[in-house]
Order: C-alpha cells, then sequence, then structure tokens
C-alpha cells in the first residue's frame, strides 16, 4: 500500500479544528437549558444529581451516586494530527481519557467513533488507527468495547469515556484558592510542531511522544496532594483554559512566561510561521482580558497554541509538574502573563 498523509485530508489537526472558544460559548448559552435536579430512571427510581454540567466549561459531565462515588462522562474525537495512523488513534484516545483524568477520576469503559471516506482512504488505515485506540486504552486500564461508524467526507476518530470519581476527590474549575501555585504537567508545543508537521511532512517523535502520554499518574498525584482545582490544557491553548479556571473560580490567574516548559524544536516552528488558526484564534479571545506585561508576540503564540492531549494544569504543586503561576484575587485582567 502507497503511503498516505492522513493529515492532508483534514483542513485543521487534533485540537485544532475545534470551534472556536468565543463561538462555542455564545452556541452553549443559546441553548438556555436547566437541567433537573435528578431525573428517573426506567426502575422508577431517582438516579443522582448534576454536580457537574454545562456552567463552567469543565472537562466532563459529573453525576452523583449514593455512596459518595460520581460517573464521569466525556466525548473528544478530533482530524487526524499525524501522519501515522496507529499514532492518531492513540493520541485520539489519550486525548479523550485525560478529560476524566482531569476531573480526578478514573476511566472505566470507552467506545470508538469513526468516520471514515471509505471510498477515499484504504480501509486497513481504519483498522490501524482502532488499533492505536485500542493499545492506548489497555494501557490506561480501560475497557474499550464497540462503538459507532460514519462514511463521512474526513476521517475523524475519537472516544466517549466513561469513568468515576470521588466525590471528595473530583476537580473542577471553580475551586481555586487565591495565594495557591499554577502548576503545569506538559511542555506546550504539539499545536505549532504538528502544523509544521502537516506542511511538511517531517516527523517530530517528541510530540507524538508527549501526546500519547497519559494524565493519569499526574492525576493520581494531584488528588492524593488534596488538588481539587485544575483542567487539562488542549485546544483553547494554556491561556485559554487558564482563562476559564480565572473566570469560574472568580481569580486572576498570573503566569510567569520564563518558567513554562516547551517541546524542543517549539520556538523554531513559531519563529518559521507554523502557526495554526485556532492558535491565532485563541489568543484574539483571550487578549480583552489579558495583560502581558513584556511578553514577545511568539511567546504569546505559543501560550495560546492550541494543544492536543497536552497536560494538566493543577492549582498546587505535584510532583513532577513544572510550576508556572499562582492565583491571586481578581484584579483587572483575568490573566496576567509577565
Amino acid at each position: 500500500m502507497e503511503p498516505v498523509r492522513l493529515t492532508q485530508y483534514a483542513r485543521g489537526g487534533g485540537c485544532a479544528c475545534k470551534i472556536p472558544p468565543g463561538e462555542l460559548e455564545t452556541i452553549v448559552a443559546g441553548l438556555g437549558l436547566t437541567p433537573p435536579a435528578d431525573v428517573l430512571g426506567v426502575d422508577g427510581r431517582t438516579s443522582g444529581s448534576l454536580l457537574v454540567g454545562l456552567d463552567h466549561g469543565d472537562d466532563a459531565a459529573v453525576v452523583a451516586l449514593a455512596d459518595g462515588t460520581a460517573v464521569v462522562a466525556t466525548v473528544d474525537f478530533f482530524t487526524p494530527v499525524v501522519d501515522d495512523p496507529y499514532d492518531w488513534g492513540r493520541i485520539a484516545a489519550c486525548n479523550a481519557l485525560s478529560d476524566v483524568y482531569a476531573m480526578g477520576g478514573s476511566p472505566l469503559v470507552a467506545l470508538n467513533l469513526l468516520c471514515w471516506p471509505r471510498e477515499v482512504l484504504p480501509l486497513e488505515l481504519a483498522t490501524e488507527v482502532l488499533r492505536g485506540g485500542h493499545d492506548l486504552a489497555r494501557q490506561a486500564g480501560c475497557h474499550l468495547a464497540g462503538g459507532h461508524s460514519v462514511d463521512d467526507d474526513g476521517p475523524k476518530y475519537g472516544l466517549a469515556v466513561t469513568g468515576t470519581v470521588r466525590q471528595d476527590e473530583l476537580i473542577t474549575l471553580d475551586a481555586g484558592r487565591p495565594g495557591l501555585p499554577l502548576s503545569l504537567t506538559k511542555p506546550l508545543g504539539v499545536g505549532v510542531l504538528n502544523s509544521r508537521h502537516k506542511a511538511t511532512g517531517e516527523p517530530f517523535p517528541q510530540a507524538v511522544a508527549a501526546m500519547s502520554t497519559l494524565n493519569r499518574e499526574a492525576a493520581r498525584a494531584a488528588v492524593a496532594a488534596g488538588i481539587r482545582c485544575g483542567t487539562d490544557v488542549t485546544g483553547f491553548g494554556l491561556l485559554g483554559h487558564a482563562s476559564k479556571l480565572a473566570r469560574a473560580s472568580g481569580l486572576t490567574v498570573v503566569i510567569e512566561s520564563a518558567r513554562v516548559p516547551y517541546l524542543d524544536g517549539a520556538r523554531e516552528a513559531v519563529r518559521d510561521g507554523f502557526v495554526s488558526g485556532g492558535t491565532r484564534r485563541n489568543l484574539d479571545w483571550v487578549s480583552p482580558w489579558t495583560e502581558f506585561d513584556g511578553v514577545s508576540e511568539a511567546d504569546r503564540l505559543l501560550l495560546a497554541d492550541a494543544q492536543t492531549s497536552g497536560g494538566l494544569l493543577l492549582v498546587g504543586e505535584v510532583p513532577g509538574g513544572t510550576v508556572v503561576g499562582e492565583l491571586l484575587p481578581r484584579g483587572e485582567s483575568m490573566v496576567l502573563v509577565r
């Protein structure tokens, strides 16, 4: 079979293909939904209350159970971020599972979501995508059983994931407290490296390694450290996800730009112009409520870089993480970068 460059079959790549955050907020706000406090099941019994829903844009929905635990439910899928189908499957699965870890939970079972242009791309490639997702889910100790597929104009893959979490260990966006440090558990830069890969075909194994590394250990360390506020860093970039945390917690997030770690080659990719439209939209979105103190344009773009399967952004210190800032009482700006 002739080599196929999967990234050439997608307008965007990975989490950079998300609907821009400002537009997404408008869509969700237009729903006007007020979820019920509880729901009756088929047996006529009342199910648990919704602990986390649409209010702050957390990483997953959470429903309470009677024994002090809760169900965590999420879904995530996207277009090819790399050309290798097996790696794409692993990355997409890792990214979907991350939403459960970001809530302090453990994934239990997942279902495949596959969109495939079956008359354009060989089915053997789809098999490798699914194999990658299966192997990553197995690594996470999460069942992967069945799913859904459609014949589509472009390839897309991801998972719908259900997990569990103890209610007293739940990590949310609105639990921040002033004076606490802000930690990041993976380096930034996969977005610009993926953009370079799509344009040139040049491989970046450091980016693939970062995107296919589970956030499981970081989540376990966060729960053990008593951390109860955080999120993961994906398509809205560090600045976008930090601003959501700041808004939900009613605080100002301070980011020390010199402390933020980056993957090898990320700065060179920005210098050479490999910046996605999603990253530029992220920066435009956060700029009205972000203050930049002596921060270069290149650093601003890197801080807004649309990540795929990024690390956790946690309010507190964790082993292996990097302290990149702190939380302060709400000032004039929601995010201060210096």
